[in-house]
């Protein structure tokens, strides 16, 4: 099978635990543009995947927050996207701040990532940090708020939610049957789970982009770690799990690679499939 298209999560696949990419992918990557399209499909927001975008020197559109829109850098515009309705978001704050759940949130809003400053998610600290390293041209906004609530009104999309806090209390949180009737939600970390507006996902998104430049899936390589990158695992026409990936990741992908995100993971897939 002659593969044409291949799709890379980031964090955990591509993207080391320093959040970089190993030099030797990035240079098999910037080799491999040239005859194969490359699509980042990631869980994070457009603004923090532009940096890692621009390394690659990548021209394609980038599929964020886990299937909730494509977005072209080129045009700096969203082509495609199914967000939260404002209605929604704001049942979903009131619900995850409720006593019972006491849960960390981050809402990945139009061009922001913004958070509660009197109770901040944990990564958000290493996060700001990270872009604080960043060119200030392109460099990412994280914002502090007093209140989540009113943020909602100052943004024209709420693309998804970052749920953080104790493992049963989240699992709690996503088993309400307001919350699974209206949002997907995924594993995203150990402690975090990111819902977003129900029937996105990577793999729907990945499908749609794919038909729209006239891929089948058969064409597709698609390599994740994580819960959140299943379905575009299943998707493609061959689907690789990082060695770093958890069991249940694994048992949906054909391949495995010989080794994580730390070493040469990715490269031994390109140098093999492509």
């Amino acid at each position: 099978m002659t593969y044409r298209v291949l799709a890379l999560d980031l964090d955990g696949t591509l993207l080391t635990r320093q959040h970089q990419i190993v030099p030797a992918v990035c240079d098999a990557i910037h080799a491999l543009r040239e005859r194969v399209e490359v699509i980042l499909v990631t869980g994070r927001h457009h603004t923090t995947a532009q940096p890692y975008y621009r390394q690659l020197g990548l021209q394609t559109p980038i599929i964020c927050c886990n299937g909730t829109y494509v977005y072209d850098y080129g045009r700096q515009m969203v082509v495609e996207a199914d967000a939260i309705p404002a209605q929604a978001a704001a049942q979903f704050i009131a619900l995850a701040q409720a006593k019972s759940h006491e849960l960390s949130l981050v809402i990945y809003v139009t061009e922001a990532m913004v958070y509660a400053q009197r109770q901040p998610a944990q990564y958000i600290a290493s996060l700001k940090d990270w872009a604080e390293t960043c060119p200030a041209d392109y460099r990412p906004k994280i914002i502090a708020v007093p209140s989540l609530e009113q943020s909602l009104a100052h943004n024209i999309q709420v693309w998804k939610f970052v749920v953080e806090g104790e493992t049963e209390k989240i699992r709690a949180f996503a088993d309400q049957t307001w919350i699974h009737a209206h949002f997907s939600a995924e594993q995203s970390w150990s402690n975090r789970m990111d819902f977003s507006w129900q029937g996105n996902s990577k793999g729907r998104r990945l499908l749609s982009l794919l038909t729209a430049r006239h891929y089948s899936p058969a064409e597709l390589v698609a390599i994740g770690d994580n819960d959140n990158d299943i379905s575009m695992i299943r998707l493609a026409g061959f689907g690789v799990a990082m060695a770093n990936a958890n069991d249940t990741v694994k048992s949906c992908a054909d391949c495995i690679t010989p080794q994580t995100n730390e070493g040469r993971g990715v490269l031994d897939i390109i140098e093999t499939y492509f």
